[in-house]
């Protein structure tokens, strides 16, 4: 290191045109890592395009269908009745999608049609209409019953609305527990070249989803609002709770459940935003994986800046981070990704999702250390009750 510098400085002296150059041969190697990750990023097949949220039917073949309530940020599709835009919205917009689930479906997988959508092999939408807000906040708590939980799946960057929407699909049908889906979909540019774009339009949505919370939890029948939020999303999760209680809606955080998984999130603005939110009723809990290579490379866009996904729980400073704040920090490591980069972990955690609404805090027969411990197997992809601890949690004490 030191040669380097003496280097840097003999040339910033006699040749100060030369540093750019020799500054750009410096970082070669971190923009070949940060584009073989925009690579692996980008390997999967041809992407689902809106043509995929056509209704069809379902006549003769016996699946299981879910019933998708959403609230969405995005402007309406145009060219596709059925969708959404990349555009803004003025207003929230409110629809109800029911799809259907493969008879042979594989858990935390989507089957894509990989020609004319078939009930029989592929998630294919069998109805969809679209609601006004009275409509969307009366349906979903007619399907509450007894208070059952709502939970709300806030997606992340580079999601097309038909990504989201088919995403939390798998994950309500791999639950397989009673529980009413809600997707807070915001308009991502759903491409690679819209970070910064997709940034932007998490800070416009902020207020609209402080709104579908405050709206959920006026009506008593709701049982507490599952708040998950994955990678970007975990950023406007915590954007609005910070506004929340900025607003002095106590009355609403204390109804939240919410869990982040991979937050995209400088570790900083997270500390700042906790500062505001305070500890919360219902602890908060981060889903956090130390190789998670797509948040390395959210890293590297912003100075080297470390993101909350990848906090290691070893590291006696996030221990006592948890333990400030009063959240639990959940090392998924060990569980097996499909995209590669170890970003998508939480697909096949998705038996943990119903199961959320038990992350009670305010009952007083428990304890920290009993609040949310799940139960994983060594892939992480099995939950069961009653709760045992296996992976790694950090509670307040």
């Amino acid at each position: 290191m030191a040669a380097t510098s003496n280097s840097l400085q003999k040339y910033s002296v006699l040749d100060p045109s030369r540093m750019p150059l020799l500054a750009s041969f410096h970082r070669l190697p971190r923009f070949l890592a940060l584009a073989g990750i925009l690579l692996a990023f980008n390997a999967c097949a041809g992407r689902p395009g809106p043509d995929i949220l056509k209704v069809v039917s379902t006549k003769d073949v016996r699946t299981k269908e879910v019933a998708i309530y959403t609230a969405t940020t995005r402007a309406k599709d145009e060219k596709n009745d059925n969708g959404f835009s990349t555009g803004r919205a003025e207003d929230l917009n409110y629809a109800k999608y029911t799809i259907s689930i493969p008879p042979d479906h594989k858990a935390s997988t989507i089957e894509w049609p990989k020609g004319k959508p078939n009930a029989k092999t592929d998630f294919v939408v069998t109805s969809q209409s679209t609601l006004t807000a009275p409509a969307f906040n009366k349906d979903v708590v007619v399907q509450q019953g007894k208070r059952r939980p709502v939970g709300i799946f806030v997606h992340g960057y580079n999601y097309t609305f038909q990504e989201s929407l088919f995403r939390l699909a798998q994950m309500a049908a791999d639950a397989n527990i009673d529980a009413v889906p809600v997707l807070f979909a915001w308009p991502s540019q759903g491409a690679l070249t819209g970070y910064i774009a997709d940034r932007e339009s998490v800070l416009y949505s902020r207020d609209y989803l402080a709104s579908l919370l405050i709206s959920l939890s006026a009506d008593q029948a709701n049982g507490d609002l599952i708040l998950f939020g994955h990678s970007m999303g975990g950023f406007l999760i915590m954007e609005t709770a910070r506004q929340l209680k900025l607003e002095g809606r106590d009355d609403v955080l204390s109804r939240l459940s919410i869990v982040l998984a991979a937050p995209d999130i400088d570790a900083d603005v997270f500390r700042k935003q906790m500062d505001v939110i305070g500890k919360m009723k219902i602890p908060l809990t981060l889903l956090v994986s130390k190789d998670d290579r797509a948040l390395a490379a959210s890293s590297f866009l912003d100075a080297d800046h470390p993101r909350v996904g990848r906090f290691d729980i070893d590291d006696p400073q996030i221990r006592e981070t948890a333990v400030k704040y009063g959240i639990k920090v959940v090392d998924i490591t060990s569980v097996k990704g499909t995209d590669g980069l170890g970003h998508d972990r939480f697909v096949s955690l998705a038996k943990l999702y119903p199961q959320l609404a038990s992350l009670d805090g305010a009952k007083a027969n428990r304890s920290p250390a009993q609040v949310g411990a799940f139960i994983f197997d060594a892939a992480g992809a099995t939950i069961a009750s009653p709760f045992r601890l296996v992976s790694k949690v950090v509670s307040p004490q």
